[in-house]
């Protein structure tokens, strides 16, 4: 089969290898489409602390099912799914209590024995599979990881629909936050971003305000003042320098930040802002089955045009292409699918 390879930093390779044996308890996925993630752009740049190049990378995905292992009870051949593709490992805390995304050792594509889900065929343990409904497409199927990221956020943060929220960081994930939120019924909505054509997106997507943080200096006080006071829950979805201080500058009192970006290094926080308020600052990784499981409702209900986030639909000769345009922000790219052959 062919693969898609981060060969190296900056390289993108497509690469002819073998598929791999089936085991009792696995499912083989023809794969339809693949997206491309901001942690496989970590991968892309050499960053990522667990996934190293050389690697097939990929853990967005949408396909069918072409062959179970003799264990598998739950899905056939011929069943449309995607995958939530984490395993909690070991006797850890998330193993332990079901919170999966606190393990000690998680897999996921990429990582050890399981390959990654950008090539013509992806195993994945039947656990982790998920049934996709009729009405769902593949394109919109392959959204079902990353906004099960914003639902998580969402859970984290106990939105209510009277909160005014703010998201900081129009990409894929703060637009598929943005989905989540406005799942919730949430009526005020703040997007900020330094690309005009993402903010574009989130409007589309029924954003209240939208906000070019690098073409006004005053934006937090004009957001403010815009959609009536501070915020109640602000959510960050960027991991740039001195963004959490200006999220604490956006809440109110007794207010909420959850972080949901990968962040590199460390961040500066105004500590008598935090204290002085009693606004918290709170953690958010990945998700946890019951996130997945809303995911594909929201997607199913299709009140949220969720597929409003998918800017670029490309061969996978074109993968280089398309690792290039995330990483540098070329080409008005939001989020970038790869396509493999029916």
């Amino acid at each position: 089969m062919k693969a898609v390879y981060v060969d190296a930093p900056e390289s993108i390779k497509v690469k002819e290898v073998e598929v791999p044996e089936l085991k009792e308890n696995e499912v083989m996925i023809k794969v339809r489409v693949a997206g491309i993630c901001g942690s496989d752009i970590h991968t892309y740049k050499g960053l990522h602390p667990f996934r190293k190049p050389p690697v097939i990378i990929g853990h967005e995905v949408a396909g069918e099912v072409v062959e179970v292992g003799s264990s598998v009870k739950d899905f056939s051949v011929g069943d449309r799914v995607t995958v939530e593709p984490q395993i909690g490992t070991g006797e850890s805390e998330g193993v332990m209590t079901g919170n999966i995304n606190y393990s000690d050792e998680r897999l996921a594509p990429g990582i050890g024995e399981w390959l990654g889900a950008m090539a013509e065929y992806f195993i994945s343990p039947e656990a982790q599979v998920i049934r996709l409904p009729d009405s769902v497409d593949y394109d919109r199927g392959v959204l079902v990881e990353p906004l099960a990221v914003g639902v998580h956020a969402v859970y984290k943060a106990d939105i209510k629909p009277t909160d005014r929220v703010a998201v900081i960081g129009s990409g894929p994930i703060g637009l598929l936050t943005l989905a989540a939120v406005k799942h919730r019924g949430v009526e005020t909505t703040l997007v900020t971003d330094v690309l005009d054509y993402s903010l574009d997106v989130a409007k589309e997507m029924g954003a209240t305000l939208t906000i070019n943080s690098a073409q006004d200096e005053n934006w937090i006080e004009n957001a403010k003042k815009e959609l009536g006071g501070s915020f109640d829950k602000v959510f960050v979805t960027a991991g740039v320098r001195g963004i959490i201080d200006q999220s604490l500058s956006l809440l109110r009192k007794g207010g909420k930040v959850i972080t949901v970006a990968m962040f590199n290094g460390r961040q500066e926080v105004d500590i008598e802002n935090l204290q002085q308020n009693e606004k918290e600052i709170i953690g958010c990784m990945t998700y946890n089955r019951p996130d997945t499981e809303e995911a594909v409702r929201i997607i199913e209900e299709d009140k949220i045009p969720v597929n409003k986030v998918i800017s670029h639909k490309l061969s996978m000769d074109q993968a280089d292409y398309g690792f290039r345009i995330v990483d540098k922000k070329e080409d008005a790219s939001v989020k970038v699918l790869v396509e493999f052959d029916s």
